[in-house]
């Protein structure tokens, strides 16, 4: 179940995404939303002339939207009042506003359609490439950060709900786990979500610093930075330089110098040593 902090977020998401399809393209009109219990409520408007369009829900294979969620593509319509390919449910809504041109464009996470934007035109509008590339890229962003937000919550429930007492195979996961959470990190914008991503970092270290064997020697305190952290985080899983470049998106000599400084901080002459010295010390899993 989505907890109302993340639901508010996706409105939110929803919200700016329909502002930048009406920014980015010739429509006047662009309004959309999200699935929730099977149909789609649309939650955000910009552009209308009347009211007509509040209340809204779309269900799959009903109109020019759950057309284009059922084929997993965007469809568009030049005459929506006398086309025949789509259902008429909705045209109470569409005709109330006026619309005449509409272009729908399912939201598609891993396969499956999460939502629906639609961006409108009162009169006929001669719609190209050069208007449906940038609306399907607005789509195409708003399903990215769906999937983000979906990644995070699967991996704070299994986060919690890992056994105290991790296996050895276990151990792994939770390293490769760790690893990857530190990658989304460094490509998220949205404080929230880097936040929550630091939440499940923090339940990860701690269940794997329960497998961590006691030792009587001293662990010095030291600090790495975020980016020393990202970059040891992929080191810690045999992942080359260059690897590690590309995951983080970052140059391959900058990776040198993270690694560099965080073998410094932890006077390790390796980067396993330094890998080793960044466990003992509960800085990574």
């Amino acid at each position: 179940m989505t907890s109302p902090i993340a639901a508010e977020t996706e409105a939110d998401l929803v919200a700016n995404a329909v502002r930048e399809l009406a920014r980015r393209t010739r429509f006047p009109v662009a309004f959309g939303g999200l699935v929730e219990e099977g149909v789609v409520s649309v939650t955000s408007i910009v552009g209308a002339r009347t009211r007509s369009l509040d209340g809204l829900r779309v269900r799959p294979e009903r109109g020019l939207g759950g057309r284009a969620m059922m084929e997993l593509r965007p469809r568009m319509t030049s005459d929506y009042g006398s086309s025949r390919q789509i259902t008429h449910d909705y045209d109470v809504f569409v005709l109330g506003e006026g619309l005449r041109t509409l272009l729908a464009l399912p939201i598609v996470v891993q396969g499956r359609s999460r939502g629906v934007l639609y961006a409108g035109a009162w009169d006929h509008a001669q719609v190209g490439g050069v208007t449906t590339a940038p609306a399907m890229q607005v789509a195409q962003s708003v399903a990215d950060e769906l999937r983000i937000r979906d990644e995070v919550q699967r991996r704070l429930r299994a986060a919690t709900e890992t056994p105290p007492t991790v296996a050895a195979p276990q151990r792994e996961e939770l390293r490769e786990s760790f690893a990857e959470l530190r990658s989304i990190a460094a490509a998220v914008e949205d404080v929230g979500v880097r936040a929550r991503l630091a939440q499940v970092e923090r339940r990860l270290l701690t269940l794997a610093g329960e497998t961590v064997p006691p030792t009587t020697a001293p662990v010095p305190v030291v600090h790495l930075s975020p980016r020393e952290t990202d970059v040891l985080a992929c080191a810690a899983l045999g992942a080359t330089n260059a690897e590690i470049a590309a995951q983080l998106g970052l140059r391959e000599g900058t990776v040198k110098a993270y690694l560099g400084t965080a073998m410094s901080k932890l006077d390790a002459s390796t980067r396993h040593a330094a890998v080793t010295k960044a466990r003992r010390a509960g800085l990574l899993p």
